[in-house]
């Protein structure tokens, strides 16, 4: 019988972060999942803690787990790869689960039940072609990043939910992987696509689903011009020049940079967040 979900880690020499990864993923309540770890060529000793891990999953399992039998299967995939985006799609190639969520190295699950309280609410949703999502913890700024609970076209322009927010329908993923092109922004542009050309349903939850470690790959100086340029690349790929047009104005005349950095800011993000999350509520109110 298949998963439920496929958790998948992708990383190369990342010391004791996937140790920390992987024992958050190990103490999940809902324990219908499997765990992918793709490895890119790693030369540290974080693969040999995996395998051992994955040889003996007993040793790290919950106590109930054990009385029943019932384990998750752990799969350490070894395979050169050309970047974290390659490496994601080389994982999902490998994974047998129904819905598919990444958790980087580093970042760990926020609480015990996240994987329970997604699967009854995927359940109660019944769209196979979705993506459920929630909410994410940022350890850098130490202040919760809420999700915009309603995708339009707008939302997609400004701001789509990180990855470690959403669980995907295999499907979705099948049928459109990350394009390698990108570097930085591939995620970004599979969301754009699963919305508009895969016509996903998107689901959202109040829910705090990963703790972020923050200050990653995408987020030094170099990759955030580099991100800027795929940004532009993309959302021409799916709007009109009209719509890209609209969204500049509107994200510049409600002075977008000022608040960007305000929210980065570790003495201002605090208040920032508590202030989108209330209009994000007021929003799915009205």
């Amino acid at each position: 019988m298949k998963p439920m979900f496929s958790v998948i880690v992708v990383c190369l020499n990342p010391g004791d972060k996937l140790k920390d990864t992987l024992d958050s993923i190990q103490k999940q309540t809902c324990q219908d999942y499997e765990v992918i770890i793709k490895d890119g060529g790693s030369t540290d000793e974080s693969v040999s803690y995996a395998k051992a891990v994955a040889e003996n999953p007993k040793s790290k399992a919950r106590s109930g787990e054990v009385k029943t039998g019932k384990l998750p299967v752990i799969k350490v995939i070894e395979k050169p790869d050309s970047g974290i985006y390659d490496g994601m799609n080389q994982a999902v190639e490998e994974s047998d689960g129904e819905f598919i969520y990444f958790l980087n190295c580093g970042d760990r699950f926020y609480h015990e039940a996240v994987l329970q309280e997604m699967k009854d609410f995927i359940f109660q949703k019944q769209a196979m072609n979705g993506i459920y999502y929630g909410n994410i913890f940022e350890r850098l700024t130490r202040q919760v990043v809420s999700s915009n609970p309603h995708m339009d076209a707008f939302g997609c322009y400004r701001n789509v939910p990180c990855h470690q927010a959403c669980f995907y329908s295999r499907e979705l993923l099948g049928k459109h992987p990350f394009l390698t092109e990108y570097k930085v922004r591939a995620d970004y542009e599979q969301f754009l696509w699963c919305f508009f050309e895969g016509k996903a349903e998107c689901f959202y939850k109040e829910i705090l689903i990963a703790e972020y470690e923050g200050g990653g790959f995408s987020e030094t100086k170099e990759n955030r011009k580099r991100s800027a340029k795929e940004h532009k690349e993309i959302v021409h790929r799916y709007m009109s020049g009209g719509q890209v047009f609209g969204y500049k104005l509107l994200l510049w005349m409600t002075l977008a940079p000022l608040r960007t950095w305000i929210a980065q800011n570790e003495k201002t993000a605090g208040c920032y967040n508590r202030l989108k999350k209330l209009m994000y509520q007021r929003s799915r109110e009205d």
